[in-house]
């Protein structure tokens, strides 16, 4: 049987926020107004907003959110501080001579600094404007160089830690931060490399290869840079998995080490820029925390009204076969990660979609990493995928010129998607091998 109440309110919402989004109103007002707005055909106006002053209030009471602005404050600071020409060093003691060694380098640096910052923007811009003048230099087409960089910048996104991860934990009701960090391992790696592999073809055919070699004194030198950088994902992610300190404590953690790391070691920032690194992520923090608090008004009427119940009937309707299911949700996220931001889509859909998965015998931890691999394909996506954007800016090239290359980059990054998607064991196998699930 439908319910009308669903289908009513879950209309409202759509088209409320579809139109305020195309007026420019900022998502998380849309957010909170068209949730508003779609209840009042139930409840009365005093209380929509009250209880709707209650879910903000509630949404970001939260212990584990304060993971999130400490680990901003350290991908800050570790951003001004001069890790990424370390991480590009360490990446071509790996990549050697083999074709497009340059681009190859860049790919694994943005696994790297992706890790250590939790930001595919903040990597696509620090790899790119560092590497790209070289590859330049060593006669590299700019278009290749710039759809290698924004193809293996999301990387970092889900090798951990990540942001996003913590969001989605606390909105799929509690999973755990560390068996979603560890799930994204392999995913993250199997991202970069199905984007080497292009690389490798296309740098073969236009024969780019680099000659410059390290000597082995160069080689520790190296090694001796880098490792500072590299004990941080070792400190802060082996900390959280062997059960140490939490996420959030493992935030803090991070922060501390980056400051010693940029102020004392590398002598990177001066004290007196601590202000405005302190500012910026205040001002992200604020984006990110309110878009959280606005987002429990949307799950409370969507579990008010059954909304995600109803959605679960219809495509259950269409069928029962689990690999269609899965193939219809991931289309679905590819289409709303073009056109949204990762946070505000995971606060979203995951009520939505979630419940559907669980029906079909999904872990969280599975759809969990399966929802954020498509949502990180939107940043590279136009019209709002941001890691595009800055990607295209540092490369000094156009939309227009790199998304013929970049077409060969996602037919191999889907294909990763439906391994990860079919294959539970891709981002199962290592939280169930050290417990976590």
């Amino acid at each position: 049987m439908v319910n009308t109440v669903a289908v009513v309110c879950g209309l409202m919402i759509l088209v409320l926020l579809a139109g305020m989004l195309l007026a420019g109103v900022p998502i998380a007002v849309a957010l909170a107004v068209s949730s508003i707005c779609a209840v009042l055909p139930v409840l009365d106006v005093g209380a929509a907003v009250l209880t709707g002053a209650q879910r903000i209030f509630s949404g970001i009471s939260v212990f584990s959110l304060l993971a999130i602005p400490f680990f901003i404050l350290a991908g800050n600071i570790m951003n001004k501080g001069g890790i990424a020409i370390r991480l590009i060093h360490f990446a071509k003691l790996f990549t050697g001579n083999i074709p497009g060694a340059l681009a190859h380098t860049n790919a694994v640096a943005n696994m790297l600094f992706g890790a250590i910052s939790g930001s595919g923007t903040a990597a696509a811009s620090a790899m790119g404007s560092i590497i790209g003048p070289i590859e330049e230099e060593e006669g590299y087409d700019r278009d290749f160089s710039a759809a290698a960089n924004i193809a293996t910048a999301p990387t970092g996104l889900l090798i951990p830690p990540s942001n996003v991860m913590i969001t989605y934990s606390l909105v799929s009701g509690g999973t755990s931060v560390a068996a979603l960090f560890m799930a994204g391992y392999i995913p993250g790696i199997l991202w970069g490399l199905a984007c080497m592999a292009v690389i490798f073809v296309f740098a073969t055919k236009k024969g780019y290869r680099s000659t410059k070699k390290f000597s082995s004194r160069e080689r520790w030198n190296v090694l001796f840079q880098a490792l500072p950088c590299l004990l941080m994902i070792v400190i802060v992610i082996g900390g959280i998995t062997r059960g140490i300190f939490t996420a959030t404590e493992g935030s803090v953690v991070a922060v501390v080490y980056s400051l010693i790391l940029s102020l004392v070691f590398y002598k990177s920032i001066r004290l007196s820029e601590l202000p405005k690194i302190f500012l910026d992520s205040a001002e992200m923090t604020g984006i990110i925390i309110f878009l959280i608090g606005v987002s429990g008004i949307m799950s409370w009427v969507m579990a008010f009204t059954g909304i995600p119940s109803a959605v679960s009937e219809a495509m259950l309707r269409i069928s029962d076969n689990r690999y269609v299911i899965l193939l219809i949700i991931n289309i679905l996220l590819l289409i709303i990660g073009t056109f949204m931001d990762m946070t505000p889509a995971c606060l979203i859909f995951t009520p939505i979609f979630l419940p559907i998965c669980q029906a079909l015998g999904m872990h969280t931890v599975h759809f969990g990493i399966m929802m954020i691999f498509n949502l990180c394909i939107g940043t590279i996506t136009p019209p709002v995928g941001t890691t595009l954007f800055v990607g295209v800016r540092v490369g000094k090239t156009g939309i227009e010129q790199v998304i013929r290359p970049l077409l060969w980059y996602f037919a191999a990054i889907f294909a990763v998607l439906m391994l990860v998607s079919y294959v539970p064991a891709v981002s199962m196998w290592l939280p169930r091998l050290l417990g976590y699930v």
